[in-house]
């Protein structure tokens, strides 16, 4: 691969640099949004780096130099990390709390940055006891996540049931449909809901194809009369080339050292790679040579420095397997698959500019901080959790959102790299397509009816339902066609969704006839996890370990396992008997009522001995790499495990009033398992209610 740029490129490489430094002035939008704060709810849509986290600093200021109490929202928790730190820097930690399920920490400041769901249960709280919110002010960011399939729900239920009274920021790069969200809001709350729109980005894009040559070229060119933009004539030649030009052996990674000399070359990096899989991204740091950062003597010795910094509290890290390859490359991998703990080393090196290269899935892309001058996408596809689907514009502009650092960068690039996953027509069209519509995405749980029925009649739960976003796309002509087959032309089919939950909760004895939760439905209602009634059957069966938080952490993990297991294998190796005892003993006695539910409809949770056995060896304290090195697990994913299993824990804590015992035995549970590697010790895990 030999480094070349096509002329037309000349004019647009000028305007690489770092702008000339120059006292902050506000955009009219971010002025225009924090005044609309004061009088109204406000949506902000506008691209990633556009400066909507200011907006939200501003508000906050506002209201806490009143005296007054802000909730920031967030539907990651490494982005709820990452913006607690930040305002931590602005405000301090004494005015700083955060909540994420895993971590609690001054829980009464007068500033929450916390995940949505717990916002969500704070609500279903609140109207249990009949006390207000202890918030002044909400703030939801990345609020285009009103439409995910599996999250949504939790959001569009925050919108439904938040107190008129409590002014409302929702911030976003991606919604398509602003208005019709704004239209909602304003007639569920009997307040205006104001849209302050900009599609300006603070640093402009500029997409550009590489050959498999080495020779950049523009991707796109304008044609005279024409709005649309076409493919540039050079990418038109590759499409037409025969036999076309490959830039790697088939189903090989391209030569990525051969990449970064040529943006390198032309000032292009640092870059941020979008690979297809976890393994594609660990696959091409390793080719990877450093040649780039040998040649820079002082970055090296900075970025060795930083870190060991940084890696000086975790005696695991230290020793972790890219340590090496990022310490002598500038380069590194980051995915789910990693300890959350890697992944805040890479993003903190990303973001300070001492790192080239970051290989990363397209999931990094939504709500994590770390811009590059430019980044580079090798597939017009992505995984949805089921099969792979072409990019949408929503997410085609949450990746490109990345390219160009405000304050850093006059211009950002966004490079296309053929190969067999890349369609460069559909590629070219995403960059000036317009995002999506928001869908309302709300659905029945049995979580949510418990939890509406401790404060609700049904009637009124009707009248809830019909203030949701799904009522009002109903009435929206063409565009509501999606949500009348959805949810039916009254939200027939949402009621008789609900009534059929409600029907199941009743002949298991729940909820009385009356339609009132019975004693056990009340303490029910407080296990907000994904299988509540599996749990809660568990509970009044006696089939949960009620002195061994050993037993107990092992077979809660069975409950949260997203993955299907061989457990024959697992159960000829020598397991403790008192494990497999236990839960088999679970097993058996849930299997009448998991049929019920499955014959009903409804979903059952197989309970894999495999995940049990996993946790029991780490509530034991076996090491962490032992523990890892017999499982099927990659590192984050058992990190995930186990912090979903410590939440669930914290739930069945919750139920002490009427399992006291089981209660103390679940937070002394979470101390076992919520430990490092998987979190940072700094961080309260497990404080008693």
């Amino acid at each position: 691969m030999e480094p070349g740029a096509d002329r037309d490129l000349k004019k647009i490489f000028k305007k690489i640099g770092v702008p000339e430094p120059a006292p902050f002035v506000p955009d009219p939008f971010q002025v225009e949004a924090v005044e609309a704060i004061s009088t109204s709810d406000c949506l902000v849509t506008a691209p990633t780096g556009a400066g909507k986290t200011w907006i939200a600093e501003t508000a906050t200021k506002t209201f806490i130099d009143r005296g007054e109490k802000v909730w920031y929202a967030t539907p990651l928790k490494a982005l709820t990390n990452s913006i607690y730190a930040q305002f931590v820097k602005l405000f301090g930690k004494d005015k700083v709390g955060i909540l994420t399920g895993d971590i609690k920490e001054n829980s009464d400041a007068p500033l929450i940055i916390g995940t949505t769901e717990i916002l969500r249960n704070q609500l279903y709280d609140s109207m249990h006891t009949g006390e207000d919110l202890g918030a002044d002010f909400i703030i939801l960011d990345e609020a285009h996540f009103l439409g995910d399939p599996e999250r949504g729900v939790v959001w569009e239920e925050i919108m439904i049931y938040l107190p008129v009274r409590i002014p409302l920021l929702m911030l976003s790069a991606t919604i398509g449909n602003p208005g019709h969200i704004s239209e909602w809001l304003s007639e569920i709350r009997n307040k205006p809901c104001r849209v302050v729109q900009t599609h300006d980005r603070p640093v402009p894009l500029f997409p550009m194809f590489l050959h498999p040559s080495g020779t950049l070229c523009p991707l796109l060119r304008s044609e005279p009369g024409k709005k649309k933009s076409v493919l540039h004539r050079r990418v038109t030649e590759f499409l037409k080339a025969k036999p076309r030009p490959q830039i790697s052996l088939p189903g090989r990674l391209p030569d990525f050292s051969e990449i970064l000399k040529v943006l390198d070359k032309f000032d292009l990096l640092p870059a941020i790679f979008f690979l297809k899989s976890r393994a594609d991204c660990d696959q091409a740091v390793k080719l990877c040579t450093g040649e780039i950062l040998a040649r820079d003597p002082e970055k090296k010795a900075e970025l060795s420095h930083r870190i060991d910094q940084l890696l000086s509290t975790s005696k695991h890290l230290a020793h972790h397997g890219q340590r090496q390859i990022l310490e002598h490359t500038a380069t590194a991998s980051h995915h789910s698959g990693q300890l959350p703990g890697w992944k805040v080393v890479v993003e903190t090196l990303m973001a300070e500019g001492l790192l080239d290269a970051m290989f990363a899935t397209s999931t990094v892309a939504a709500g994590v901080n770390f811009p590059a001058r430019s980044v580079v996408i090798l597939n017009s596809d992505r995984f949805n959790g089921t099969d792979f689907q072409s990019l949408t514009a929503s997410e085609f502009q949450q990746m490109t959102g990345r390219a160009g650092r405000r304050g850093m960068d006059k211009i950002g690039f966004a490079v296309a790299i053929p190969g067999r996953f890349m369609d460069l027509n559909h590629t070219a069209r995403m960059v000036s397509a317009p995002p999506l519509d928001v869908r309302s995405q709300i659905k029945i749980n049995f979580s949510m009816v418990l939890n509406l029925l401790l404060s609700h009649s049904p009637d009124k739960i009707h009248m809830l339902l019909e203030n949701s976003f799904a009522s009002h796309m109903i009435t929206q002509g063409k565009r509501g066609k999606y949500a009348r087959q959805t949810f039916g032309l009254g939200l027939e089919f949402l009621w008789d969704d609900f009534l059929i939950h409600l029907d199941f909760l009743k002949e298991q004895g729940f909820v009385s006839e009356d339609d009132t939760l019975t004693e056990d439905g009340i303490w029910a209602a407080n296990l907000r996890m994904d299988a509540p009634l599996m749990v809660a059957q568990s509970l009044r069966l006696g089939l949960l370990p009620e002195r061994d938080p050993v037993m107990l952490a092992a077979v809660m993990a069975s409950f949260v396992s997203e993955k299907e297991f061989d457990d024959e294998s697992l159960v000829r190796r020598m397991l403790p008997k008192r494990l497999t005892k236990q839960f088999l003993t679970l097993r058996r006695g849930l299997k009448p009522f998991a049929s019920e539910l499955l014959q009903q409809g409804f979903d059952a949770p197989f309970l894999y001995l495999q995940p049990a056995a996993v946790m029991a060896s780490w509530a034991a304290d076996e090491p962490w790499t032992a523990v890892v090195g017999r499982t099927a697990y990659a590192e984050g994913d058992l990190a995930r495990l186990i912090l979903r299993t410590g939440e669930n824990l914290r739930q069945l804590a919750g139920v002490k009033e009427t399992f006291p015992v089981i209660a103390k035995t679940a937070r002394e549970a979470m101390d076992l398992i919520l430990k490092e590697p998987v979190v940072n010790g700094q961080f309260v895990t497990a404080e008693s209610e």
